[in-house]
């Protein structure tokens, strides 16, 4: 009777040990496994940065393309404060621990395609370029904003507060290049197109000195 009593002691005991390997075993799994937020956060994260250098890539494409001296510039203007996106996503990199790493990024892809096929399928010189170009980079900017404002969420909800302070800023600047584009559209690139559209109905021809003399004027009214 002894015997049988420490034979199921010594297999409780077993057992018990068995049960708390495997408990152990199971919290250092999850502790060695990133948390499914953190992944998707780290997802996005190389999917901007990949997207961030390939717009540095096709925006001095965009900028040579444009009719107007205010679009050239102000994708110039884009130019340099994609250049700071890219550091500042570098940056956020180091802040976490790691190394700054990309994956394609297919939206952007996509969307600088489209840019390039509106250069192909639209006359050099014309209005109506510079419509399709702010079409183009406006949908950019879209893609960014929701990205960023996204981040931004979520790195609030993991308790990243200085990752989430960094990309703000970004996605600041990227609200304040929109709204840019969306001025002038408004006050001058769309206005001058209409014309233009019935300018070469009538048999006209307005010069791109013209154009870029129109677009002064205007732009000295709007402010």
């Amino acid at each position: 009777m002894k015997n049988d009593q420490g034979a199921k002691k010594s297999s409780t005991t077993n057992t018990g040990a068995k049960n708390t390997s495997q408990n152990n075993d199971g919290l250092q799994k999850r502790r060695s496994t990133p948390p499914l937020l953190e992944k998707f956060f780290m997802d996005m994260m190389k999917d901007i940065y990949w997207a961030e250098k390939h717009l540095v890539e096709a925006l001095p494409e965009m900028q040579k393309a444009a009719t107007t001296d205010e679009l050239q510039d102000a994708f110039e203007d884009h130019l340099l404060a994609t250049q700071k996106h890219v550091s500042r996503l570098e940056k956020a990199f180091r802040l976490l621990g790691k190394v700054p790493e990309s994956k394609k990024c297919e939206a952007m892809s996509g969307l600088v395609e489209e840019a390039r096929s509106i250069i192909k399928e639209t006359k050099e010189g014309t209005m109506t370029r510079d419509v399709g170009l702010i079409i183009a980079a406006q949908k950019v900017e879209h893609y960014e904003i929701a990205t960023y404002g996204s981040m931004v969420q979520l790195a609030r909800t993991m308790d990243k507060d200085d990752i989430a302070n960094l990309l703000e800023k970004t996605l600041w600047e990227e609200e304040d290049t929109d709204h840019h584009l969306t001025r002038i559209a408004e006050f001058s690139v769309n206005p001058m197109a209409d014309e233009e559209d019935n300018e070469e109905r009538n048999g006209e021809d307005m010069s791109p000195e013209r154009r870029n003399g129109q677009y002064a004027t205007s732009t000295a009214s709007m402010s």
